[in-house]
C-alpha cells in the first residue's frame, strides 16, 4: 500500500493525491498537521518537506513526482 504524508494548504500534496486517485492507486494518507506524531519519524528519515510518498517496496520520495507515480498506475 502506498502511504502519503501530507499537510494542509500543500499544492504538491493535493496534486499527488489527485494523481493517485485518478489512476486508481490505493493509498493511505497521514496529514502531519492533524497527526503531528509522524513529523519526527519523517525528519529522522531525512524528509523536510511534504508530500512524502512511501512505496510498498520500502522506497520513498518527496514532492509531486508524476514520473515516479506513473510506475504505480
Amino acid at each position: 500500500m502506498v502511504t502519503v504524508f501530507s499537510k494542509n494548504n500543500c499544492i504538491q500534496c493535493k496534486m499527488t493525491k489527485r494523481f493517485l486517485e485518478e489512476h486508481n492507486v490505493a493509498f493511505i494518507e497521514h496529514n502531519i498537521d492533524e497527526q503531528p506524531e509522524f513529523i519526527e519519524n519523517l525528519k529522522a528519515e531525512g524528509f523536510l518537506a511534504t508530500p512524502v510518498v512511501k512505496l510498498p517496496d520500502g522506497n520513498a520520495f518527496t514532492g509531486f513526482r508524476p514520473d515516479r507515480l506513473s510506475a504505480l498506475a
